[in-house]
């Protein structure tokens, strides 16, 4: 499996692209800010060929590029349905201390955009992506496992980081679904399980385990999620 990423713009959003190899097609994932010009040199040192983008949540930083890059490569985008609306009225969905740096900015959603269903398994260029619905951070924020040939792999998002679990504090935030998503979603797998999150470096669901105190808190949580 090649994966190739860079952090797009002044976030630093992971932009991910997923593929069996070089000079094959290929799946992007959250091209953020900034994100077109460095994405298309990257897919051109692999020769890699990108049929669709999906994206781990609807927040900017992850989804500002999309537009171009479907429309440019003529292909389709996934995003969950509980997220819908959130390219076209930024603003809104981002909180009152990040509106005064986008106000005015509106994105017009790419032409096709496909749903993202809880359990789904995505077959896309040779890649199989698993979806989880994994609100908190956004009512509407997935994560994606998938095989990296000798260990498992999870697309985190804004779902889990090293060291840390994404804000929960922009509209659409909940820490009680987060714990949820945390000991639901997060916890059961294997601790070999490669981390590939939406900022910050790489880690394990072992080191996580370990080491990150949202984690153990979320261990710690009773069932019930409360969606």
């Amino acid at each position: 499996m090649l994966i190739r990423s860079f952090p797009a713009g002044a976030f630093g959003t992971n932009c991910y692209a997923i593929a069996p190899g070089p000079g094959t097609e290929c799946v992007v994932v959250d091209p953020g800010m900034d994100a077109v010009e460095p994405l298309v040199r990257m897919l051109d040192e692999d020769g890699l060929k990108p049929v669709a983008v999906v994206l781990t949540h609807g927040h900017l930083d992850h989804t500002f590029s999309v537009l171009p890059v479907c429309s440019g490569y003529d292909i389709p985008a996934y995003l969950h349905p509980a997220d819908n609306g959130m390219l076209s009225d930024p603003v809104r969905w981002h909180g009152p201390q990040l509106a005064p740096l986008i106000t005015g900015v509106a994105l017009p959603d790419p032409d096709e955009v496909r749903p993202l269903d809880d359990g789904a398994v995505l077959s896309l260029a040779g890649v199989e992506l698993t979806v989880r619905h994994a609100p908190g951070h956004t009512r509407g924020s997935v994560v994606f496992s998938l095989d990296l040939g000798e260990t498992p792999g999870l697309l985190a998002g804004d779902v889990l980081f090293a060291g840390s679990v994404g804000r929960v504090d922009m509209p659409g935030g909940s820490w009680t679904d987060m714990v949820g998503s945390l000991r639901d979603v997060v916890l059961p797998l294997d601790d070999a399980t490669v981390v590939l999150p939406g900022h910050g470096p790489a880690t394990t669901i072992g080191r996580e385990r370990a080491t990150n105190p949202y984690l153990a808190q979320a261990a710690e949580a009773p069932r019930g999620r409360g969606l």
